[in-house]
């Protein structure tokens, strides 16, 4: 490969720890800091993608920008050096660093380019003692697909020299354009791209009069990189109060808290919705803007309402208005959006956990929205998972029939039932401990049909794989399933997210035509059920779960 005549080889040896899980390689922070970590992985993508792209970059554009969490500007100075040697012609950065993963996926087509890389664990805790991950989308926006994840894995394993510039840190807090070597950097606004096509999606007007009309939302941004986005939307465009957006600063440690929206993590927006005087509505992001929870008062919407809520509505939004190509869900998301695709008569698809999979549906026109148990809900307008997206959403159904959060629940419930939903995490376990548990439970599946249950029977057991309705790829062991003769079921799978030993992810759900029973004693009986099954205990040495949501 022909480089510019300033990059300069920097020799180096393999790591073998650099393989990429569902959204790129998430690890210890320390550890990218080790020297030539950050370097190898970087110049691995480089090299995987000069053999794709079929030539050199002189003439191809590369974005870079993350969550704001620490690292992310010394790893941002490193990437332009790398970039720039590899012959980059055009190089775009985020004010200070900064792009929310739903502005990455916006801005890469919009923007022509070959692809960018997101410096982001999203949810993870942030800090030198924290998370950091790398994550490459490719030209639609989206996570790149497996296919080139596994072969970044294996440049990896064989890398000698990575090639970089001996120049000075750029100054990327303001706006401009300057030349790094041969190649152009320009430092754009992170707003620009998504705020645009946000505006494309939904009808403002109707949004502006709800606020005027004395709506009330609180929006916690869980000092992510979601508070310029909301702050902008929300208050400055749409005309919500001064402080809607509380936490919306951005900070390297996310302020010591854990940016996961969910109950546990958010717990002070929950507390707040739970006061007399509550707003109208609630919702909070994680730290790179694409996990959403949404609230009501004294009212949690559970994931898999949310997105099946968001289907049943989506005509009152203008962008969906035609009707909906199809919906998509992770095979552990509830079966909500099932019930409703039935009486849209819209076809459903259920993929395994990871953005990519919509991506390839979205891209072949297969489907319109989809969405994960995980918080995340998103749609055809980018190819990532994105927090403010459903947010609006949800206003838009808000103003549209002029409800109260619970209200607009407990009517879906009435029309669809209910899926009794928790998730039960079992965190930082024992690798082998733990992956042996799950292989013994692998070799009973066969045998479990027609066995007591809790207070039910079990129907069927299988282990999930996917064939890919575009490519044809196939992925398996996705996760168990284990289904049951009253309509509900358990999964069980590990999760591709952590940072430190592996986590196990259990997911109850129990379906009820009745939406108002209490979920504890409804579940329960699952959960207990479930671990005595797989034997938590006695392969993981675990009575409870970490966390539950």
């Amino acid at each position: 490969m022909e480089l510019p005549g300033n990059a300069v080889p920097i020799k180096t040896n393999p790591y073998s720890d650099q393989h990429p899980g569902t959204s790129g390689l998430r690890k210890k922070t320390r550890i990218f800091m080790q020297p030539h970590y950050l370097e190898n992985y970087i110049q691995s993508i480089f090299n995987v993608m000069r053999e794709e792209s079929k030539g050199g970059f002189e003439k191809r554009t590369l974005i870079i920008g993350g969550d704001g969490r620490f690292y992310n500007r010394t790893a941002i100075q490193v990437i332009l050096r790398m970039a720039a040697a590899n012959g980059f012609g055009r190089l775009l950065v985020g004010r200070d660093g900064y792009l929310s993963t739903p502005a990455m996926a916006a801005a890469i087509p919009r923007r022509s380019a070959l692809g960018g890389l997101l410096l982001t664990a999203s949810h993870n805790p942030g800090g030198i003692d924290a998370d950091f991950g790398v994550k490459y989308n490719t030209g639609n926006g989206g996570p790149a697909p497996e296919r080139l994840t596994g072969r970044f894995h294996t440049e990896t394993t064989k890398l000698s020299q990575y090639f970089t510039l001996q120049t000075p840190d750029l100054d990327i807090g303001r706006i401009g354009t300057t030349v790094l070597g041969k190649t152009e950097v320009s430092v754009i606004d992170p707003l620009q791209d998504y705020v645009e096509v946000i505006q494309g999606i939904f009808d403002f007007e109707a949004l502006r009069r709800l606020f005027r009309g004395g709506f009330r939302l609180l929006f916690d941004a869980m000092h992510g990189v979601s508070g310029p986005y909301a702050e902008e939307i929300f208050e400055r465009t749409l005309g919500a109060a001064p402080g809607t957006v509380y936490r919306g600063e951005p900070l390297e440690d996310f302020g010591g808290h854990h940016p996961d929206p969910n109950q546990v993590q958010a717990a002070d927006l929950i507390r707040r919705m739970g006061a007399a005087d509550a707003p109208d509505l609630g919702a909070a992001c994680d730290g790179d803007a694409d996990r959403n929870m949404i609230v009501g008062r004294g009212f949690f919407v559970s994931p898999g309402d949310s997105l099946a809520i968001i289907a049943q509505h989506a005509g009152c939004i203008p962008r969906y208005r035609d009707g909906l190509a199809g919906v998509a869900r992770s095979m552990p998301t509830s079966t909500a959006l099932d019930r409703v695709a039935r009486k849209m008569r819209v076809r459903l698809h259920e993929t395994p956990t990871g953005w990519k999979f919509f991506g390839n549906l979205m891209d072949a026109g297969l489907c319109t929205l989809c969405g994960e148990e995980s918080f995340g809900t998103g749609s055809d307008h980018v190819r990532e998972k994105d927090g403010l997206w459903a947010v609006m959403c949800w206003l838009s159904i808000l103003a549209h029939t002029g409800k109260r959060v619970e209200q607009v629940v407990k009517d879906h419930w009435r029309l669809f039932g209910r899926s009794y939903f928790q998730r039960r995490d079992f965190e930082a376990l024992d690798s082998a401990g733990a992956t042996h548990m799950i292989e013994i439970l692998r070799e009973k599946l066969p045998g479990l049909a027609g066995a007591g249950f809790a207070d039910v029977r079990i129907e069927k057991a299988d282990e999930f794989s996917y064939e890919d309705p575009v490519d044809g790829s196939v992925s398996r062991r996705q996760g168990i399933r284990v289904f049951l003769d009253d309509g509900s079921r358990i999964v069980c799978r590990f999760s591709g997210t952590g940072t430190s030993g592996v986590t196990l992810r259990l997911y109850l759900e129990r379906y009820r035509a009745e939406g108002d029973l209490p979920l504890d004693t409804l579940v329960e009986p699952f959960a207990r059920a479930a671990s005595e099954l797989m034997k938590v205990r006695e392969f993981c040495g675990r009575d409870r779960a970490d966390v539950v949501t």
